[in-house]
């Protein structure tokens, strides 16, 4: 057993678990599982298997349900137990707690309750892929998941582009194929690594451009948990006049669409803002 019965003043204590290899849990974690009055989970069957292998007991304790879909009567009864002076354990599937995860309104109502609100700390995805992908990790933005929609993506993406860091992203094997096509084009010619199955048997990391890692999943499709990064725009400032001057210049002899194209390819923007600006300037030269 590497678990220890300890006292825990009453309050809120989060709980990091693994994103995949069970041995990631930390010792403080499985003490605070060992010892906290009422333990609660996103998903209460992942959590008791993983008690199980670190040989952590209920000793008679519930593991009570609380994620997306709880609502306010699951959070109010972990309130009602920290009222009562109770210490209450929460853990995400995987990972740490509220980081794509439910448990932000349970932590902003104990913390506003004035109880005792900590954590765990633990395993993530988006830190462990940003270790990895070999971009820079001086700043970035986790991003979580993008939309399902190609449309309300794209426009997600154009309000990202311009983020000063390395941009990370979760998304599902069933959309990762769309996402970077998406990404490759609103974003640019940016270099990127797809992460999946992180400390897993299966893990991988691709680091290669968006458009040269979107063509590869034609050949070699991918399954699992997914993190993409994105590094930020390296591009020089363009000033709204040589963009209009270049867009002009372009639209002479070419289709609105491969304009757009040329100006976007040659100082690096989005196309879909790119060809939005030259729709514009074709109206007004008609």
């Amino acid at each position: 057993m590497n678990h220890k019965i300890v006292h825990l003043p009453s309050g809120l204590y989060f709980v990091a678990t693994p994103i995949g290899t069970a041995r990631d849990i930390t010792l403080r974690a499985l003490d605070v599982l060992a010892s906290a009055d009422l333990i609660a989970a996103e998903d209460t069957r992942s959590l008791r298997k993983l008690m199980e292998i670190h040989g952590v007991p209920l000793n008679g304790r519930q593991i009570v349900a609380y994620h997306d879909h709880s609502g306010a009567g699951a959070r109010g009864r972990l309130l009602d137990a920290l009222q009562d002076g109770q210490s209450v354990a929460y853990a995400s599937e995987a990972g740490m707690p509220l980081i794509a995860d439910p448990g932000y309104d349970l932590s902003r109502a104990a913390a506003e309750a004035g109880h005792l609100v900590t954590v765990a700390p633990g395993a993530s995805a988006a830190l462990a892929a940003l270790t990895l992908a070999g971009l820079p990790t001086d700043a970035f933005f986790f991003a979580g998941f993008l939309p399902n929609a190609s449309g309300a993506r794209r426009k997600r993406l154009e309000e990202l582009a311009a983020v000063p860091g390395t941009l990370v992203f979760y998304e599902s094997p069933k959309r990762i194929a769309a996402s970077l096509r998406d990404m490759a084009d609103v974003l640019g010619e940016r270099s990127a690594a797809l992460c999946r199955e992180l400390t897993k048997k299966f893990e991988e990391v691709r680091r290669d451009s968006l458009a040269v890692l979107a063509d590869g999943l034609e050949h070699a499709p991918v399954k699992g948990e997914i993190v993409v990064l994105v590094d930020r725009n390296r591009g020089t400032t363009v000033s709204d006049g040589d963009l209009d001057s270049d867009l002009r210049a372009a639209l002479k002899g070419n289709s609105v669409k491969d304009a757009a194209a040329m100006v976007a390819e040659a100082h690096n923007l989005p196309r879909r803002k790119i060809y939005q600006l030259a729709l514009d300037i074709a109206k007004d030269e008609d």
